[in-house]
């Protein structure tokens, strides 16, 4: 007899919704995080802050608060992995995956392969972040102590 125990089946539905769920976290917690950073230093808010690799750098103030706020928005994205996908051995499919699919949308908006080592460095450091903490915790989450008795004890 085989066990059941956490046995999940193939939902490709769950699964692509799931990754549209996390791609509106990503995007709106990332408008979010630089709609606050913009009004620090009052610059005026644009898609290249998101998508051009150009505007992400250690040069210019702008530079380094554009990557201050994808930092924070994985720190975002990780409470929404812990919040919505729940398992800690998917939080790097899932970080990956929207990390990929930023890095397309990139692409499509610059008309070219990303190229600035900074926007690398950036989104490397942002999905080891992101996956990291994620599957911390979910982790915890999933190795809660299962109460298997709750009722009094007999003594035989």
């Amino acid at each position: 007899m085989a066990s059941h125990f956490r046995s999940y089946i193939w939902d490709p539905v769950l699964i692509v919704s799931q990754i549209v769920l996390m791609q509106c976290i990503y995007y709106s917690f990332l408008g979010l995080w630089m709609a606050g950073v913009d009004s620090l230093v009052q610059i005026n808010r644009s898609l290249d802050q998101i998508f051009s690799y150009q505007v992400l750098g250690f040069a210019t103030i702008e530079g380094r608060l554009s990557m201050m706020a994808f930092v924070l928005n994985s720190l975002t994205c990780a409470l929404g992995l812990w919040f919505f996908i729940r398992r800690g051995k998917q939080c790097l499919d899932f970080t990956v995956t929207v990390h990929f699919f930023h890095m397309i949308g990139c692409w499509i908006y610059n008309a070219h392969f990303p190229a600035a080592l900074s926007w690398w460095l950036v989104n490397i450091a942002c999905m080891a972040l992101m996956a990291v903490i994620g599957e911390y915790l979910c982790m915890r989450t999933e190795l809660r102590a299962i109460p298997v008795n709750t009722g009094p004890k007999s003594n035989l």
